[in-house]
């Protein structure tokens, strides 16, 4: 169906995937934040003559869109329109707590009826956090909040919720319920592909020329 090049470096690690319909055919990442942005071009190229493939014959890009690490969010982004660009390729916008809760969803495979919580770091006591079913449709849109106890009161009450995220750590202490979970979730450029070829099959594309990170607020700043 499709051979997508996916850029993730919405957070402290970033990577690249290179996959040919549902099949990962290639996978390089970066462990060290602040060398994200040199790490992207040379990654595709790495992953490019490992697998024999030329830019032309990548037929779509994606990326993390936000939110996310500035630094991150920006040079990734950069790195994908341009692609789409010069290769007159269409370009994959996809929300990175999407993509968390993709991954989440994949190492609790056997918990039904839970809800999934993925909190992103926003500094201080504030978190970019959004909702999601089982079926990883979204409950409550993506926002930053700021921490509280009665952060999802009325939905811990009623379900079970898995928290995640760089993030969920300062709301541990805070939620006590019994209905609550808190466990460590690794996510990847490779869950991002395959939301992206799920796009790909409807081509719900971005507009190239006016897709920009979404920070959700201008200070976060890595």
């Amino acid at each position: 169906m499709a051979l997508i090049l996916s850029i993730d470096a919405a957070t402290e690690k970033a990577s690249v995937c290179l996959s040919d319909n549902e099949k990962i055919i290639g996978y390089c990442d970066n462990e060290f934040q602040r060398e994200h942005a040199s790490f992207i071009h040379k990654a595709i190229k790495k992953l490019l003559s490992a697998t024999n493939i030329t830019l032309q014959n990548i037929d779509a890009f994606s990326v993390t869109s936000g939110p996310g690490s500035y630094t991150g969010l920006r040079v990734s982004m950069a790195a994908a329109k341009g692609f789409c660009f010069a290769l007159s390729k269409p370009l994959i916008n996809v929300n990175t707590l999407i993509v968390m809760a993709l991954a989440a969803k994949k190492i609790t495979e056997n918990q039904q009826n839970v809800l999934f919580c993925p909190m992103i770091d926003a500094r201080r006591m504030e978190v970019f956090t959004a909702l999601f079913d089982n079926n990883i449709n979204m409950i409550q849109r993506p926002k930053p909040i700021l921490l509280s106890e009665v952060f999802l009161k009325d939905e811990i009450n009623k379900n079970k919720i898995i928290f995640f995220g760089n993030g969920s750590s300062k709301f541990e202490p805070m939620m006590k319920h019994p209905n609550a979970s808190f466990i460590n979730v690794v996510f990847d450029a490779r869950n991002l592909a395959e939301l992206s070829l799920i796009e790909y099959a409807k081509s719900c594309f971005s507009d190239i020329t006016y897709s920009e990170p979404n920070y959700f607020k201008d200070f976060f700043l890595t």
